[in-house]
């Protein structure tokens, strides 16, 4: 086991995705770190589905979700005092400077876009857990 993996054996990750594909990449990607994460499929009630974890150290959210999108989810979760603190991730196929400064303005702690490089993956969520803020289109 290497040392960013023995770090991060505790680290828990909520991943909102509706794409089955994109989230299958992500969990193994983050399995292989060492990290546990668990997937919902909508904005919509996250902060009611982020309240049944009783840790998160970052969510990795899509932009682009049915029902209620990335960033009026954002909003929701900033309104929580439980989760307002988070570290939250814009990840999305519509990756251009305009989304990606759109999602800063929101509050967004970084944006990902798609499609996810896994080597390059592994190290944004690494910084990103160190409390970094990761700004990269692909």
């Amino acid at each position: 086991m290497t040392p960013a993996n023995t770090a991060s054996q505790d680290k828990f990750i909520l991943v909102v995705e509706d794409n089955v594909l994109n989230f299958v990449l992500i969990s193994r990607i983050l399995g292989n770190m060492g990290l546990h994460c668990e997937w919902k499929t909508s904005g919509a009630q996250v902060v009611d589905i982020a309240n049944t974890f009783p840790h998160i150290d970052l969510i990795i959210m899509d932009i682009r979700l049915p029902y209620e999108d990335g960033f009026v989810a954002l909003k929701k979760l900033r309104r929580s005092e439980i989760h307002k603190n988070v570290p939250v991730v814009a990840i999305t196929a519509e990756a251009s400077p305009a989304q990606l400064e759109k999602a800063k303005k929101a509050g967004f702690n970084g944006f990902i876009g798609k499609p996810i490089e896994p080597d390059r993956f592994t190290g944004q969520i690494t910084r990103l857990l160190n409390g970094e803020e990761v700004w990269e289109l692909a």
